[in-house]
């Protein structure tokens, strides 16, 4: 290794977050980060992935963070960039999953003159970052990406944003800086822990998120405890990622739309919240309230979402002597030859899927029937969209599977906001990487005409067009095909089953589209 007079700022990082753990690049950068590009090179220690939207590469850091548990790394170029950035870094905030974002600035001399890419690098990174910082030093350049790091690890896992001006990173002078210290998780409360077993009951909901859906065992802790006192679990909307399928306790969630969602809620006079806060309506809506516990409901937070929520499940199950209880809902039967339907592709997806997967999920309304007929599937991984904010799927699914190479992929992924990161397929081919993306292509953005019926709208052509994606049709074969994926479109749905179980059967990306 170089020593302290030669080494330069961005060596000194790159070698710093690989001595912390963190192996992997997602980049898309430009003349401000050719230094990084340099140092990734010279010392080879981590696995760099080239996005061709910068939007690709924070996407994909968040589906790696999901699944690798650990953070990347992403380069990016200015506060262009950034902002090009910004939709997956508000997904991966609102996930909680750990990102380190690298941002290339001007160097600081060249501050001054108001060159055509100069901005406010760390106005645009506040609005999607928990944690924001501009190095000043090359020699301590790397205890700053130190510092971003443990932000990033930090409980509850964070974005961290460090601006970097190019002259910090070309100048000698770096210093290797240690790790940063590991995070502790917040303690649990006794009398949190009392008031919670006091207050189970028929008429109390759990809701629970965070790491206990990642962790089979506290499910199941939580099913038994359900079964016990007759309380209801239920998880948020939008979660991280949950463990589920067949030999697992199966969890339903609170629904997306807002009347759904009061109508579950409704009965509950107490809830529990274990790693999450409590559930608000995705939108404002006529005579609707925000809050979807219903007016009056005693709320006791057992954990918040600093603190270690599956060891909480268990001192609760415990103090109630509740044995684990697993019980999910059978395989539906396989579809017939017949038309792709929301409930037909949601049986040939169950059918279909093999042990191991990770499903990504972007299906918005063409999925909507998907997550309950796969409790009884294969036993699999699933994350999905946390923040609204569409063009995750495909990009999430470039990180999971770097992150888990030996776990086959599928991606249930909208037509409509495909089209946002359809970039992520170039990777996909780039890496060699095990993806299925099936397109539900209904040709409409289904999800927004729902939206505007439930504001009380009459609509016309004029809106209904803004609404439709015709007048050309999509073709994603061809797409993906000049993105280096093969495919092939699916109008059975016996067919479309055999499709995506022979997809997910070879190595390599592939793309499906399902006419719906």
């Amino acid at each position: 290794m170089k020593d302290q007079k030669t080494m330069n700022g961005a060596e000194s990082v790159v070698r710093s977050l690989h001595g912390a753990g963190v192996d992997v690049c997602f980049a898309n950068p430009g003349t401000s980060e050719m230094q990084f590009v340099d140092a990734l090179d010279r010392t080879g220690l981590m696995r760099c992935v080239l996005a061709l939207f910068e939007g690709v590469a924070t996407g994909a850091a968040d589906g790696y963070a999901r699944m690798a548990n650990r953070p990347a790394v992403t380069l990016l170029h200015l506060a262009p960039g950034l902002a090009n950035a910004g939709a997956n870094m508000h997904n991966a905030r609102k996930a909680k999953a750990p990102m380190v974002n690298l941002v290339g600035d001007h160097a600081v001399r060249h501050r001054g003159y108001d060159a055509p890419l100069s901005a406010d690098v760390e106005g645009a990174a506040a609005p999607f970052s928990d944690w924001v910082k501009t190095a000043t030093s090359p020699e301590t350049f790397a205890a700053d990406a130190m510092e971003a790091l443990g932000a990033a690890m930090s409980r509850p896992n964070k974005v961290a944003t460090l601006i970097a001006p190019a002259d910090i990173g070309w100048d000698a002078g770096g210093v290797v800086a240690p790790p940063p210290a590991a995070p502790e998780y917040a303690a649990l409360d006794d009398g949190a822990l009392d008031k919670a077993a006091g207050m189970l009951g028929p008429e109390t909901v759990l809701l629970v998120s965070g790491r206990v859906l990642e962790t089979p065992e506290a499910v199941a802790q939580l099913q038994g405890i359900a079964a016990q006192t007759g309380a209801k679990v239920l998880a948020p909307t939008s979660n991280r990622r949950f463990e589920r399928g067949a030999g697992r306790a199966a969890i339903s969630k609170v629904p997306y739309p807002i009347n759904m969602a009061l109508e579950t809620l409704k009965p509950y006079k107490r809830a529990i919240l274990i790693e999450t806060v409590p559930p608000v309506a995705f939108f404002a809506y006529p005579d609707r309230p925000s809050l979807l516990l219903p007016e009056g409901c005693e709320i006791v937070t057992l954990t918040g979402r600093d603190g270690d929520g599956p060891a909480a499940v268990a001192a609760l199950a415990e103090r109630l002597a509740a044995k684990p209880l697993i019980a999910s809902d059978p395989l539906p039967p396989a579809p017939q030859i017949g038309a792709i339907t929301a409930a037909t592709i949601a049986a040939a997806i169950a059918n279909a899927l093999p042990e191991n997967a990770i499903v990504v999920d972007e299906s918005i309304t063409g999925g909507k029937d998907v997550w309950r007929m796969t409790e009884g599937a294969a036993p699999h991984s699933w994350i999905s969209l946390t923040g609204g904010a569409i063009g995750d799927g495909i990009p999430m699914s470039v990180g999971a599977a770097v992150a888990c190479p030996d776990r086959p992929v599928l991606t249930l992924q909208a037509d409509g906001s495909a089209m946002y990161t359809l970039q992520g397929l170039w990777s996909q081919a780039r890496e060699g990487l095990n993806v299925t993306t099936l397109i539900f292509a209904n040709r409409t953005y289904e999800i927004l005409k729902t939206e505007l019926f439930a504001v009380g709208a009459n609509p016309g052509r004029s809106a209904l067009d803004m609404l439709d994606l015709d007048r050309p049709n999509l073709d994603f074969v061809a797409l993906a095909k000049g993105m280096g994926v093969p495919g092939r479109r699916v109008e059975d749905v016996a067919e479309l089953q055999r499709a995506i179980a022979a997809a997910m059967e070879e190595p390599g990306p592939y793309l499906i589209e399902a006419m719906m």
